[in-house]
């Protein structure tokens, strides 16, 4: 089991007012799944990917990643999961501007220790896997923007992590450009990655061989898709 939650919470206090993000989410994820994460806008999806990725943690209840208790664990040992364990892909693409695409590439290797050439080499392997061989050297005002989540990837995969969390990956994308980029992520799942998607598309969730549907901070439904065709598994209301 890669992934275990129990009983996840997660409140937030604003105006005054109580806002539970989620509800005693209970879900497990095995290494080398296609997951998807569904919900309209404020549902709790993305607070669910934020914890899943250590980026955030929850009110109440108990993550397991790989077998260990997150709760646990000191900043640095976040750090290093997050670094290392875990590569990140966001809706817009989060690249630094006056950087080309080699160095925002190279960009979580930089306190890996490893030298200058080291990390050159790794992060021009991982934009040559993701199609972007004659880009070294281009800014993102240079990219289009298939190119600039191509660099995205690319730079999530540079410490070749085993977990992908892409959230709404192709959401400022067109269909065609859209279609490229959940090609790749395909890919990576063939390779071994564990992908965990999220979007509210759902010709997009569809690519995936699960697909959790989140609302109101609790899980909705889980499907699974064998075939292309949706077994789905209702989870009853808390």
């Amino acid at each position: 089991m890669l992934i275990k939650m129990e009983k996840i919470a997660k409140r937030y206090e604003m105006g005054g007012e109580v806002v539970h993000a989620l509800r005693e989410v209970d879900l497990e994820i095995d290494k080398n799944e296609y997951i998807a994460i569904m919900g309209p806008s404020g549902s709790g999806k993305s607070t669910l990917m934020n914890i899943m990725g250590c980026l955030d943690t929850p009110t109440e209840g108990y993550y397991e990643l790989n077998g260990r208790h997150v709760s646990e664990m000191t900043d640095n040992e976040l750090a290093e999961i997050r670094n290392h364990e875990i590569g990140f892909v966001f809706q817009n693409f989060n690249l630094l501007s006056r950087s080309d695409a080699l160095h925002n590439t190279e960009l979580p290797l930089i306190y890996s220790g490893l030298s200058r050439r080291q990390r050159r080499e790794k992060a021009e392997f991982a934009l040559d896997a993701v199609g972007l061989k004659e880009r070294y050297h281009h800014r993102p005002t240079e990219l289009s923007g298939g190119q600039k989540q191509r660099v995205a990837i690319a730079r999530a995969l540079v410490n070749t992590p085993s977990i992908l969390l892409a959230d709404e990956p192709t959401g400022n994308l067109d269909s065609k450009t859209g279609e490229e980029i959940m090609e790749i992520i395909q890919e990576l799942h063939e390779k071994g990655n564990t992908i965990i998607l999220v979007t509210h598309e759902k010709y997009i969730a569809e690519h995936a061989n699960r697909i959790v549907h989140i609302l109101d901070g609790n899980i909705a439904s889980d499907e699974s898709t064998t075939n292309g065709k949706m077994l789905l598994n209702s989870v009853p209301e808390s």
